[in-house]
């Protein structure tokens, strides 16, 4: 009877062993060839006229990746017995599931299914992956010109915006103008109502949001960390907070399960970064990182973290890939495991991590390198005692008023908000050019270390780095090149080697020609101050051929 009793309960425990649930991604088989040829013929059906522009301006190839994956197949999977989808990416053409063992093992059995790859690395097959690991690195390493910082008041965050000369960018009136920046975390908290964003409501600018846990179109997710992390780019409270971007545009998506962790998160994050790439998002910020799961066999070793194996790392490099800088906090892990987590670890996130407000390093920031020895983080900025704007206060009275945090959570979108008022100004420049002029312009560039990278950054040289830039590469095409665009006062005219004078007219809207002036290699400077705020076409014609611009006056 006993022997009976012990056969019983094993097979008991065996069930239950067997019923578990777990998580893993499922890849699909190759899109349909005639789907995506005619997908890519029209890119218009894909993807916006904002994400058409972005990648046209860029020189980003419109491909595979870009084509959604198969609806039907997805829907197949999900009336498979036992099985909840809980996230989809066309980039990587997979499902992200939840199911136990047997159940996501019989997926193997439709047609259409190619490979399953586990969040339990131990359960996984040996063999290549089905997926894309791909980086480009370019150096561009070129003189740089001084520019004259100007002190603004930004209250509170006086001291964070000053430190990495975001000040200069503003001066200039670079302000993250016609940039739209993503924010994937927790949830923003009354960002409907908060007086901190009224100028980006009021202006249009909040472009949408989307919560990726619960699929409902919705700002609000589990908790307020969103909305702290949001007021460090985006906020304005008059003479007492100015955010890092304060005129660029926003999505909020929620991509944080804070009820549990898992790989599901990460895979919930990609599909926010596709939802990013096809609206036509230049910048995201990511002020999350994943290392250590509930299940344990879910959590990812350091071996894991190098930069292209986890799921977000993937989405982060292909991220990189379509154009896109994904701004990443390093983890707040400096004192615990230590290195940076994920995407942090991916070649693809340009990383972030903490320093105090006398630029030392903070003990609780992670460190690099990952275990690919890439260096990371990528650059520095203020995250302790970092100034952020209150999302919740008493009463509505409250809501608004600065107040302080700390974590890599603050430092990153610091950095987020000053890439997008960086490329405001040079919004043709490609991500690797911009990233590198970033990293080029911290002050460990030369010596990078585990603990800060390439150091605190100088967006203000940066700019002087990427304005040549923009010159020189006009020039090497043998074009004339405008600069700023958009313009508040003055023009610039930058000539090709092959040019000595040229005639430059504009015109309005309507056709009438409003301005015309001869102008040459040393006299190139066009004043437009008297111009009203709107949309011009200039003509520079020189040795019988003219091109025409769109300059758009502030």
């Amino acid at each position: 009877m006993k022997k009976l009793f012990l056969l019983v309960v094993f097979a008991f425990v065996s069930t239950l062993s067997f019923a578990q649930l777990e998580d893993a991604l499922v890849f699909l088989e190759p899109k349909d060839p005639s789907v995506v040829s005619a997908a890519l013929a029209d890119p218009s059906t894909i993807l916006t006229t904002a994400a058409i522009n972005r990648k046209l301006a860029q020189g980003i190839v419109i491909d595979e990746r870009d084509v959604p994956l198969n609806e039907v197949q997805k829907a197949q999977i999900e009336d498979a017995t036992g099985i909840t989808v809980l996230a989809k990416s066309k980039w990587l053409n997979a499902v992200y599931v939840r199911g136990t063992l047997t159940n996501i093992n019989n997926l193997l059995n439709l047609s259409f299914v190619s490979d399953i790859e586990y969040a339990d690395k131990s359960m996984n097959r040996p063999g290549p992956k089905e997926f894309e690991r791909q980086f480009r690195s370019l150096q561009n390493k070129i003189e740089q010109e001084e520019q004259l910082r100007v002190v603004y008041n930004y209250g509170n965050a006086e001291n964070q915006t000053e430190m990495i000369g975001v000040d200069v960018l503003h001066q200039e009136d670079f302000t993250g103008q016609e940039i739209a920046v993503a924010f994937m975390d927790n949830g923003y908290p009354n960002v409907l109502y908060n007086p901190a964003y009224a100028h980006m409501r009021d202006e249009g600018r909040l472009l949408g949001y989307y919560d990726f846990v619960a699929r409902v179109e919705s700002p609000n997710g589990t908790g307020g960390h969103g909305a702290l992390t949001l007021s460090d780019a985006a906020a304005v409270v008059t003479n007492e907070f100015v955010g890092t971007a304060p005129n660029a545009s926003y999505y909020l998506f929620i991509t944080e399960d804070d009820s549990e962790e898992s790989p599901a998160e990460e895979a919930y994050w990609v599909e926010a970064l596709e939802r990013s790439d096809s609206l036509g998002v230049y910048v995201s910020n990511t002020s999350l990182g994943y290392q250590d799961y509930d299940k344990s066999a879910y959590t990812h070793q350091y071996s894991d973290l190098d930069g292209e194996t986890t799921i977000a790392a993937r989405g982060a490099n292909i991220a990189f890939d379509k154009g896109m800088i994904t701004v990443t906090s390093a983890g707040n892990d400096g004192s615990g495991f230590g290195y940076v987590g994920t995407p942090a670890d991916a070649p693809g996130s340009f990383t972030v991590g903490a320093v105090d407000a006398n630029e030392n390093y903070v003990y609780f920031s992670s460190y690099g390198p990952n275990s690919a020895g890439l260096v990371k983080p990528d650059v520095m900025a203020q995250g302790a005692n970092t100034a952020v704007v209150d999302r919740f206060g008493e009463t509505t009275d409250y809501w608004g008023d600065p107040l302080t945090s700390n974590g890599t959570s603050f430092s990153s979108p610091i950095i987020a908000g000053a890439v997008a008022s960086l490329w405001s100004a040079v919004p043709t420049l490609k991500n690797d050019v911009v990233m590198q002029a970033i990293r080029e312009s911290a002050h460990l560039y030369n010596n990078p270390t585990d603990l800060m990278g390439y150091g605190i950054p100088n967006f203000g040289e940066a700019l002087s780095t990427l304005l040549l830039k923009v010159n020189d590469q006009e020039l090497q095409k043998n074009q004339f090149a405008l600069y700023p665009n958009p313009v508040t006062t003055e023009v610039n005219i930058s000539f090709p080697k092959t040019a000595e004078n040229a005639v430059f007219v504009m015109y309005n809207v309507l056709g009438e020609k409003i301005l015309k002036a001869n102008i040459t290699a040393s006299n190139n400077r066009i004043d437009l101050s008297n111009l009203t705020s709107g949309m011009y076409i200039a003509s520079i014609t020189s040795s019988n051929k003219t091109t025409s611009y769109k300059i758009i006056k502030k």
